[in-house]
């Protein structure tokens, strides 16, 4: 297998890209995301789990732009609401505008709002990350990360993006969206996926 001399992310996401990007700083490897290939016809997200939504996507968008394609899906899900919003998360408030913070403020108001009379105690969640490595139209590695923690009452904190507002981990007495991002990095669902497949892609990373 040839060394990993570009890296495409397949997300629209620029929070996403920024993490990669930190996440790999100092390897010989540029790291892309959708938004540098022009506009690109989106995959339907239609099966029912984190890791075959990221396969999904990974072989669709690796037979179009060719070369190593790594795609993500995660997302929040909530004891009290039954694992919702699972992988709707991105959709949940069923906001369609163009603009990623209003939709993220949607979402969050909407877990909120179901949340309101759920006691501290009964408030559990985690995030969840899978994601998948493709080249030369073949899955290459895929792996899962998660981390646990609990739902707060308002949102806080502007580092982050998605539920990282409402996203309390057990200890740090904050959310994750007030955290740096070297320390996001070393907590979240989406490092700990990251820090397992780097570990096993070690060969082809420059």
């Amino acid at each position: 297998m040839t060394r990993m001399k570009e890296l495409v992310l397949a997300t629209t996401n620029g929070g996403k890209v920024k993490e990669l990007r930190e996440m790999l700083a100092g390897r010989d490897v540029v790291v892309k995301g959708l938004g540098d290939f022009g506009v690109l016809d989106e995959p339907e997200e239609t099966a029912a789990t984190f890791a075959e939504n990221a396969r999904q996507k990974a072989l669709y968008y690796g037979e179009r732009l060719g070369g190593w394609v790594l795609a993500d899906d995660s997302g929040l899900e909530i004891e009290a609401l039954g694992g919702k919003p699972g992988v709707y998360s991105a959709r949940f408030a069923g906001c369609d505008s163009e603009n990623s913070r209003e939709r993220d403020a949607a979402n969050n108001a909407k877990v909120l709002g179901l949340l309101k009379d759920v006691p501290d105690d009964r408030r559990g969640a985690r995030f969840c990350c899978a994601l998948c490595l493709v080249c030369g139209g073949e899955v290459q590695l895929e792996v899962q990360g998660e981390v646990r923690g609990v739902i707060g009452r308002e949102p806080r904190g502007t580092n982050g993006f998605g539920y990282d507002p409402l996203f309390y981990v057990p200890g740090l007495e904050c959310s994750v969206a007030e955290l740096p991002a070297e320390k996001k990095n070393a907590v979240s669902h989406r490092g700990n996926a990251l820090r397992l497949l780097l570990e096993r892609m070690v060969g082809w990373l420059g």
